[in-house]
């Protein structure tokens, strides 16, 4: 263990953990006693809830960068956190594992392995998430922390949409932009488009038909997902004041969610339908007389807003 932690160096923003720092930590002695893969099964204490609620509280919340990556380097995520996730997990267990998968994300580390364990938990984990980015939050008295855990989900998301050539992350992320999606939209505009290509239409008439009754109701929750998080984000960005004060964090949760918007017509498999989604809801043109757009805070928001034309 100690060889292959000097040889990953643990450089962290310009910042170095010795060796001993790290096996002095809290988070080390926490991984000793629950997670370590140093250890038997039955060597180590049993899974404890409240335990995830501490580390979210005190590392991710209250933390900086340096104890995510902490996290990281004692497999929290792999040992402890997603093998105990399931349908009565907290948002608290489920935020910590969409920071560390991030994290990894952003290191450019390996993430989807991790999901061959506990795979049949994926889709519970991805549908809580989907659920989570649709919370509405008002941007002027909301907290901290509730913007960073939205701007997170958009980051993860966006990664997922990434990834589509991974087989458990394609299952989940091709609902949201198959030809479907086209049920959000008004009858005439629907109509309009699938008068261009007759084959979507025969492709509409089966999916309508292949719909069974009992799923009705999540499969159009599904359908209108990207729409609602595009509604959201609206109502978010349009209600930002021309004047005085603004919430930077607010401004960079809408930097990324445009960079989410980016990347899904970037990819052939995302964009096809999405387009026309995209189109029907004027994103571009209200995003270009929105109050952020005059302010200087809204600088890089304004020159991102610029390549969805």
């Amino acid at each position: 263990m100690k060889r292959k932690i000097k040889q990953k160096n643990l450089v962290t923003q310009n910042k170095q953990v010795t060796l001993t720092q790290f096996e002095d930590d809290h988070i080390t002695e926490l991984a000793n006693i629950y997670w370590t893969s140093e250890k038997k099964k039955e060597e180590l204490s049993p899974f404890d809830a409240t335990i995830v609620t501490k580390i979210y509280e005190n590392e991710i919340v209250k933390g900086d960068n340096r104890r995510i990556v902490m996290l990281e380097f004692n497999r929290c995520l792999e040992n402890f956190l997603w093998p105990n996730f399931n349908q009565d997990s907290s948002d608290k267990h489920l935020m910590s594992i969409i920071f560390l998968l991030n994290e990894k994300f952003r290191e450019r580390i390996e993430v989807w392995k991790i999901f061959d364990m506990n795979s049949e938990n994926f889709p519970i984990f991805f549908n809580k998430c989907l659920m989570k980015c649709l919370e509405n939050f008002d941007a002027e008295i909301a907290k901290k922390q509730i913007i960073r855990e939205q701007t997170a989900l958009l980051v993860f998301l966006n990664n997922c949409f990434r990834s589509m050539e991974v087989e458990i992350c394609r299952e989940q992320v091709k609902k949201l932009v198959s030809l479907s999606i086209w049920s959000c939209l008004q009858p005439k505009r629907r109509e309009q488009e699938l008068n261009l290509i007759p084959e979507w239409r025969k492709y509409w008439k089966k999916l309508q038909k292949r719909d069974k009754p009992e799923i009705k109701e999540k499969l159009e929750w599904e359908r209108h997902f990207l729409q609602n998080l595009i509604k959201k984000f609206l109502n978010i960005v349009e209600k930002l004041p021309e004047n005085g004060s603004i919430n930077t964090d607010v401004v960079y949760y809408c930097e990324r969610f445009l960079e989410f918007m980016i990347d899904l017509e970037a990819l052939l498999p995302t964009r096809r339908f999405f387009n026309t989604v995209l189109d029907d809801s004027h994103l571009i043109v209200r995003c270009q007389i929105s109050p952020l757009i005059g302010r200087s805070e809204g600088k890089l928001f304004s020159q991102v807003s610029f390549f969805l034309f």
